[in-house]
């Protein structure tokens, strides 16, 4: 049975071993002080951010021999290489692959090491969380930054946060400095600097009290990520689409249902639902590693 390493590495490093689809152990996590643990990438140099999960994935494999090692990463990834990551933007143009590759194989690893977007992976983490590795699924991930994972992995750029959802020339709340984009609506650090004087939790606590301005952000907010799937589904099919992260919890399935109703007509397109999941460490982790024993097979 294969054993491989899963790497999620977003705010904070978390690493486990996985074998058939499941943990075979408790997490191993950097920082290990749960009140470090938010950002804590932000503030490092891209070689330390390398080092933390080197150090992160020995004491999660404990010196037995694994089969692949999957990393998920935020940004656009290809070919192990970060060629942009604006949350994270002393890595764009790192090597993170080749930089990983080469610390382990010191330390006696000569698992291949794939890097991947950390949106895919977790959508892979659901996918076999949930019994469907044998079918495509969507997923939005809404954070700090709006990811979009795909599973089964394929090479593109996949950077759906980005997508434009407004022509509106003021809407340039975007961590990229990109115009109209759905993070620059729905990411949590775009909703703080459209709303100084509120945390996103009031704006959408407001909008419940009968708040006017509030509630025109809410019903723009459910709008906007209805118009980003509807661009989906009408280049790639209906299908499931299922909505995590922190600000998942704000998410009203029953007003997103109906503006993505509104934007897509056709029949062949229709039957698209969403699905608000809890996800956490384990399934991230999860994920990148069955991407990575996918992949390795694949390369095989």
């Amino acid at each position: 049975m294969a054993r491989s390493i899963g790497v999620m590495a977003a705010e904070h490093v978390a690493v486990g071993a996985v074998e058939d689809n499941r943990l075979t152990g408790p997490l191993c996590v950097f920082p290990k002080e749960p009140d470090r643990k938010a950002e804590v990438l932000h503030s490092m140099p891209a070689h330390e951010i390398a080092f933390s999960i080197v150090e992160t994935i020995e004491s999660a494999r404990q010196g037995e021999a694994v089969d692949a090692i999957g990393v998920g990463f935020p940004g656009i990834i290809r070919d192990g290489i970060v060629e942009e990551s604006p949350n994270l933007q002393q890595v764009k143009g790192f090597d993170l692959a080749a930089a990983l590759t080469a610390a382990l194989r010191q330390r006696g690893v000569s698992a291949p090491v794939v890097v991947f977007n950390d949106a895919d992976v977790t959508a892979a983490g659901i996918a076999a969380t949930s019994g469907r590795l044998d079918r495509p699924i969507r997923v939005w991930t809404l954070g700090n930054g709006i990811g979009f994972g795909r599973y089964p992995w394929s090479e593109g750029v996949w950077e759906g946060g980005h997508c434009v959802v407004t022509l509106d020339p003021k809407e340039h709340f975007c961590g990229c400095g990109g115009k109209g984009h759905l993070e620059g609506i729905m990411g949590h650090r775009a909703m703080r600097l459209r709303f100084l004087d509120m945390e996103p939790e009031e704006v959408f606590a407001n909008a419940k009290a009968g708040d006017p301005r509030c509630e025109a952000f809410v019903k723009m907010w459910h709008r906007a990520l209805a118009a980003a799937t509807a661009s989906s589904i009408h280049m790639s099919g209906p299908g499931e689409f299922f909505v995590t992260g922190l600000n998942a919890r704000f998410i009203d399935l029953g007003l997103l249902n109906r503006y993505l109703h509104e934007m897509v007509k056709m029949t062949p397109l229709q039957g698209s639902y969403f699905e608000v999941v809890a996800t956490s460490d384990d399934v991230g982790v999860i994920g990148a590693a069955v991407n990575a024993e996918r992949f390795a097979r694949a390369s095989a």
